[in-house]
């Protein structure tokens, strides 16, 4: 075999990695599909004295404002900006629009909530060209169908491909508005020195007080932790952890894309204004919740078997409780069956600042549903779940139908009397936009789900808005 076709053959072997990163997904989604925000500052998230910035445009990032950030301080810095909710609905459905772009170059896409997959093209390149060819053109598809931008970065590992793709987006230098290539490439002869530039925090795995430790050790940039001697580093993180954090210094990431990642959960919370101690309100707005969830799994035709009800006191206290069932549901009102129930077990009386329903244990919606038999007769909590299974099998169709109704006329168009005011008035939530699907390898996600003030936990646009 000629040298150069060893070299080729050689080449064809090595991994090849994209991560696809939506530009500011929800907002972008939102100014795609109403004209008349282009060009403005758009928030989207909580717009409460408590909310955060789920996402925005790069329009509000010229003042200062990123994803995480407090509501309140957005809207100090941009008083102009256009606020909004969100639509977890209308983002899923677009999502799943972008997955089926994805699966035409392989059948290897590990997504990372809404806006964020990896696709391992490794299998493809004999059939659809080099890593950046297919790139270049799952950019141009999404430009062109979806009509949204995003950052794609190869490589030839997990690591180097989340990194490219921030390199891969627009930015800001001294206040000026840089626009990313779409595409940005790391070379396998290019990736030491290419790593060699980045602080510790960018390896995956590397939280605050891992970074703190490191830095205690004179470790700040991963050219430092390339050379350092992994005995010295057992001993402050253990052997298997030092091993692997100088492991992806130098380059060396041995995980791989797996396909059909299952969603952990999908829930919604809200954070209250002021602290809430009304049952009747709670109730009202775990209702709205679980409209919300229901709508959400089964968009992504799913249906879970535990639900789950967390509470916030004013202390910062948090509480849960879980009920699994046999079976997974999929209805708003046996999720609100079982929220309630749930609910009723806590204690609320001297008010709470957050409540938020979430699905987990999820299967798919195809999945025969079972009735749970073995409950005593006569407890209020097992004849709550009892109706709610009821609730399961008896309004499949109708769910569908309400579904097509809101997609087409938006989220408050039909709903139960339960969620309006005594005036006929749709409640507001402080945050109308629900949380999932998780990954447990995105850092950044990780961020959001560590948020204190009832952030948004769905992916969306980096920690660093960029």
């Amino acid at each position: 075999m000629a040298e150069s076709e060893r070299a080729d053959r050689s080449a064809s072997l090595r991994p090849a990695i994209l991560l696809v990163d939506m530009d500011s997904f929800f907002a972008s989604v939102e100014v795609r599909d109403d004209p008349s925000l282009q060009g403005k500052p758009v928030l989207v998230g909580g717009d409460g004295n408590r909310g955060v910035v789920a996402s925005c445009t790069y329009e509000a990032r010229r003042f200062g404002i990123h994803s995480a950030m407090p509501m309140v301080t957005a809207k100090r810095l941009c008083p102009d900006a256009v606020v909004l909710g969100g639509n977890i609905s209308r983002y899923a459905a677009v999502s799943k629009e972008l997955k089926a772009i994805l699966l035409d170059f392989s059948p290897l896409v590990e997504p990372l909530g809404l806006d964020e997959a990896f696709v391992d093209v490794t299998g493809a390149r004999q059939l659809l060209g080099t890593p950046k060819e297919m790139a270049t053109a799952i950019h141009g598809r999404i430009e062109e169908e979806l009509r949204l931008s995003c950052g794609i970065g190869v490589g030839s590992s997990k690591l180097i491909a989340k990194l490219a793709s921030r390199d891969a987006k627009p930015h800001f230098e001294d206040g000026v508005l840089i626009e990313g290539p779409g595409v940005f490439v790391v070379l396998d002869e290019d990736v030491r020195a290419y790593l060699d530039q980045f602080p510790v925090r960018a390896l995956y795995g590397v939280g605050p007080a891992t970074a703190k430790t490191l830095s205690r050790l004179g470790i700040d940039r991963v050219s430092e932790l390339a050379e350092l001697d992994p005995a010295l580093l057992s001993r402050h993180v253990g052997h298997h952890f030092a091993t692997t954090l100088i492991g992806l210094a130098r380059g060396d990431d041995p995980r791989t894309v797996v396909a059909g990642v299952a969603n952990k959960s999908i829930g919604h919370e809200e954070t209250f204004s002021v602290d809430e101690s009304d049952r009747g309100i709670l109730e009202q707005r775990l209702r709205r919740q679980a409209v919300a969830v229901s709508s959400a799994l089964r968009e992504s035709s799913q249906r879970g078997r535990t639900v789950s009800v967390k509470i916030k006191h004013s202390n910062f206290q948090l509480q849960t409780r879980s009920h699994t069932m046999v079976s997974g549901i999929d209805d708003h009102g046996a999720l609100f069956g079982v929220g309630s129930a749930l609910l009723a077990t806590l204690e609320v009386q001297e008010g709470i600042r957050l409540l938020g329903l979430s699905v987990s244990n999820l299967e798919d919606a195809s999945t025969p549903v079972q009735l749970q038999l073995d409950m005593d007769e006569g407890d209020s909590f097992s004849d709550s779940i009892a109706s709610a299974e009821r609730l399961q099998l008896e309004r499949a169709s109708l769910d569908d139908a309400v579904d097509e109704i809101r997609a087409r006329f938006g989220r408050h168009a039909l709903g139960s009397a339960s969620m309006l005011d005594g005036h006929g008035v749709v409640v507001p939530a402080q945050r109308d936009v629900p949380f999932g699907p998780k990954d447990a390898l995105s850092e950044r996600q990780k961020t959001k789900e560590n948020l204190d003030r009832g952030g948004e936990k769905l992916r969306d646009d980096g920690e660093e808005e960029g």
